[in-house]
């Protein structure tokens, strides 16, 4: 179901779903691998689709640590409302992930601890991409990180023009290979 749910999207939505494929759990791995779960209080995810880094965030982190979704897709916001719909301190949003700085406050929370995204940085318009990098720098705490991954590193200069300190490895066990890049402000 999850894989055919991407692939019809993909199909119909090729710039707002990067993939005909959900992430392996090889890549959910190396995106949370650098989260300190113990004293995360507010994570956000962008363009969760159907759950698969979700899915790594909740089982490892804090019970009262707070969850932000925010997916475009509303075929994808209804898989994820059906498949978490008793999940405490999950929220999920149908929106553009530009728009962070609303949910944030919907929920009285000032700055994130971390944002995973999934988004396709190399197919998004770039003013989208723009407007989305620039909330993430004004809503991470000063010790946070951007987590994002992507096939190819051609937006790798791109990203940092927003964060400084990037770390990258590759997940070579994910179809195709993606990136994962550890993002600082500082």
């Amino acid at each position: 179901m999850n894989r055919l749910a991407f692939l019809l999207r993909y199909i119909f939505k090729p710039r707002t779903v990067g993939a005909v494929l959900p992430s392996s759990h090889f890549l959910a791995s190396k995106m949370v691998r650098g989260i300190d779960f113990d004293n995360a209080e507010f994570i956000a995810e962008y363009g969760p689709g159907t759950g698969v880094f979700t899915d790594m965030l909740l089982s490892n982190r804090k019970a009262n640590t707070q969850l932000l979704l925010i997916e475009n897709d509303e075929s994808f916001c209804e898989i994820l409302r059906k498949k978490y719909k008793n999940v405490p301190n999950l929220h999920i949003a149908n929106d553009s992930a530009e728009n962070i700085a609303k949910y944030l406050a919907e929920h009285s929370i000032t700055h994130a601890d971390y944002i995973i995204s999934g988004l396709p940085f190399a197919s998004l318009p770039q003013n989208v991409s723009i407007n989305i990098l620039e909330q993430a720098k004004r809503h991470l705490k000063p010790n946070g990180a951007f987590i994002t991954f992507q096939y190819t590193l051609l937006k790798k200069d791109f990203i940092g023009g927003f964060f400084k300190n990037i770390s990258i490895t590759r997940e070579l066990r994910n179809v195709p290979p993606a990136y994962v890049l550890h993002c600082k402000v500082k």
